[in-house]
């Protein structure tokens, strides 16, 4: 339960931290309950959209939802996702890029990777049937971060712990929390079939596998090109490797709606 809390202090800004301040040992842990901090994040983006859509033209409300978002997680994943394109943009070999990505500057290629974004995702987001974006948005957060769970259990840290931007690293997670987090996965695209096929008659099974299978070639392709460039991950890769294959979630949900 410690390390479920710690990841609710370490994933999120909210005030938790005020009710009980876990041990240092517990955030090694904090990967097994991603997908946890998920439910949150994403219920409150999926919920900042629902209340936004009734009052604003779609592409309004999906910026609100993005924003509500940023303030839940202090940009936590986006601040990864800037500094890995600086990286793997500017740095030519794996001292270079780890020590771009480790530079608490922005650079040129950080800007760009978040425009373009910030772009596709609130586009994405706009384009789902209003009915059912909530529910897109929700199970696509949970999703997705079950999925980038794993890649402490396919790749080395990059880098010593005492290098570290938290000062910590990932445990690897044992069966249990490996088969959780696969249960976590196949249930949100479960829980997304039940709610979303009343309004959408064209949802079907192979659709859903569909929705799956591209945010899953998605993060072996991230992972094939982490371990090229640097020979494992750092605390950035894992935020970029969420929000690209949650984008990948979304722009492939869209492709439904057409």
């Amino acid at each position: 339960m410690k390390s479920l809390y710690a990841a609710l202090v370490f994933f999120t800004r909210l005030p938790f931290w005020r009710l009980y301040n876990p041990p240092a040992e517990a955030f090694k842990s904090i990967v097994n309950y991603w997908w946890f901090a998920g439910i949150i994040t994403g219920g409150i983006m999926a919920a900042g959209f629902f209340a936004a859509a009734h009052l604003f033209p779609a592409l309004i409300a999906a910026i609100v939802a993005v924003v509500l978002r940023l303030l839940a997680t202090g940009a936590l994943h986006e601040d990864g996702l800037a500094d890995l394109c600086d990286g793997f943009g500017g740095g030519t070999t794996r001292e270079r890029i780890l020590a771009i990505m480790k530079d608490s500057f922005i650079g040129s290629y950080g800007v760009i990777g978040l425009i373009i974004y910030f772009l596709l995702l609130c586009s994405a987001i706009a384009a789902l049937p209003r009915e059912v974006a909530p529910y897109v948005i929700l199970f696509g957060d949970i999703f997705s971060k079950a999925l980038s769970a794993h890649i402490i259990q396919l790749l080395p840290y990059a880098r010593k712990e005492e290098e570290s931007k938290a000062k910590v690293v990932y445990v690897k997670m044992s069966l249990l929390f490996l088969l959780i987090n696969l249960v976590v996965m196949a249930a949100s695209l479960l829980l997304l079939h039940h709610f979303v096929s009343p309004y959408m008659c064209n949802l079907g099974w192979q659709q859903v596998a569909l929705l799956a299978l591209v945010p899953v070639i998605l993060f072996l392709l991230l992972i094939a090109l982490m371990k090229r460039r640097i020979g494992g991950y750092t605390g950035d890769c894992c935020g970029a490797l969420f929000l690209l294959c949650e984008l990948s979630f979304y722009l492939t949900f869209t492709t439904f709606a057409l």
